[in-house]
């Protein structure tokens, strides 16, 4: 599967974005979604993940309650809407896609990659 995101750019803090991720291929409902982000100088964190049907999602404590996770299916295309975003939040973020239904929290555990948007949030 390959998969495409965009949707970042700058904003202000407590601003919004959302951020798509659109992956090709006719199986895409086979695979556990997630997103993750990567800060200048820093490892690759984990921020959030949905499950094949979108019925179970998963956070990173750093962003729960102002992230959301979402997808849909027929369109192929897993979201993600950032509310009340903070400067901590600036990262290039990247979306993943997962065959094996466990560990939705470890990077290892995804073997498809987008590009990567950047979102800069500035105090």
């Amino acid at each position: 599967v390959q998969l495409q995101a965009f949707g970042g750019g700058l904003v202000q803090a407590g601003g919004s974005l959302r951020l798509s991720c659109a992956a090709s291929g006719r199986t895409f409902d086979s695979y556990v979604m997630g997103w993750f982000r990567q800060a200048p100088g820093k490892e690759r964190e984990f921020v959030a993940a949905i499950s094949r049907s979108g019925d179970i999602t998963y956070y990173a404590g750093s962003v729960k309650g102002r992230f959301t996770i979402s997808r849909d299916n027929p369109k192929n295309t897993v979201y993600l809407q950032m509310n009340s975003l903070k400067p901590e939040d600036t990262a290039v973020y990247y979306c993943a896609a997962s065959s094996d239904n466990t560990n939705w929290g470890q990077k290892y555990n995804y073997k498809y990659w987008g590009q990567g948007t950047e979102v800069t949030v500035s105090s």
